[in-house]
């Protein structure tokens, strides 16, 4: 019987001597070195980082700080801070490095979601580290009875802070009373009921003729089978406004014919109830008196 072949160990690589391992630092001496030198360079330069680095970040050129952001178009109704108060709810008021690619958006958001305003007009970087923002701040109108005090609204029925208004200051505008909702979210939120953004139209429409007028408050009525809108003067005279504007039946005068109608009246005092929901009728023509 043939007996296979045996297979041969295939015989040991030979192991490096040390004379071959000096051969090869010999001949590779001058990129070893510089293997080195850049590895030295290397340890330096993040020891220096880790030592100083976190002062260079700091440094007010290259980090923006809360008081090199300034806040144009605040309105004079706006009481309290609020560029602290944006930067401090969106967690921006510890300095932000100027190097940030998302500085400009965090900046629009941070003020974008306070609820004063409407909208931002602009956010500008500058170096050193500084930022002027530019916002339109939403305006109110209305101050809503809920519970046992007052919310402001703006024209789109948004909640406003209402903190912000001394007892005296609310007293300016239109009282909306006898509304039964809640608002559905936190201030800067629309209220979330079409009687609120009625009641909110109805003050706008009237404008800064309100005081002038001598009126106090506005509520829900029903007329003809429809919500429509009443006015009360301080001594208790009533005008029946009729429909929020744009909201008019077929037939009914426009928000701003009503207004002309109320401005040529004065102030409503004495009128018992005034209906502005029909076209005045015509004075009759004055009597003639012979004469003799």
């Amino acid at each position: 019987m043939n007996m296979p072949p045996s297979r041969r160990r295939p015989p040991p690589e030979a192991e490096p001597t040390p004379g071959r391992v000096a051969a090869f630092v010999a001949e590779h001496r001058a990129g070893l070195a510089a293997l080195a030198v850049l590895a030295a360079v290397v340890v330096s330069g993040w020891a220096a980082w880790s030592r100083f680095g976190d002062g260079t970040r700091a440094h007010p050129d290259v980090v923006l700080l809360p008081e090199a952001v300034r806040l144009k178009g605040v309105a004079e109704w706006v009481k309290g801070d609020m560029k602290l108060e944006a930067l401090r709810n969106a967690s921006l008021d510890r300095g932000l490095p100027l190097d940030d690619p998302e500085l400009q958006r965090r900046l629009a958001r941070a003020f974008d979601i306070h609820p004063w305003v409407r909208r931002v007009v602009s956010v500008e970087l500058m170096h050193p580290a500084a930022a002027v923002v530019e916002v339109e701040c939403r305006e109110p109108v209305a101050m809503v009875a809920w519970q046992d005090g007052l919310l402001a609204v703006d024209a789109e029925a948004v909640v406003l802070p209402s903190a912000d208004f001394t007892p005296a200051a609310a007293a300016r505008y239109p009282r909306v009373t006898r509304i039964e909702s809640s608002p559905q979210g936190t201030e800067g939120f629309p209220w979330g009921d079409a009687a609120v953004e009625e009641a909110a139209g109805v003050a706008a429409a009237l404008g800064p003729d309100w005081a002038a007028l001598g009126l106090v408050e506005i509520r829900p009525v029903r007329e003809r089978n429809l919500r429509m809108w009443e006015l009360v003067a301080a001594d208790g005279s009533r005008i029946l406004f009729g429909s929020a504007p744009g909201r008019e039946t077929a037939g009914e005068p426009p928000a701003a014919a009503k207004l002309a109608r109320l401005k040529e009246l004065g102030p409503t005092g004495g009128v018992g109830r005034l209906d502005l929901t029909v076209e005045p009728r015509e004075p009759s023509a004055p009597r003639s008196i012979p004469a003799g």
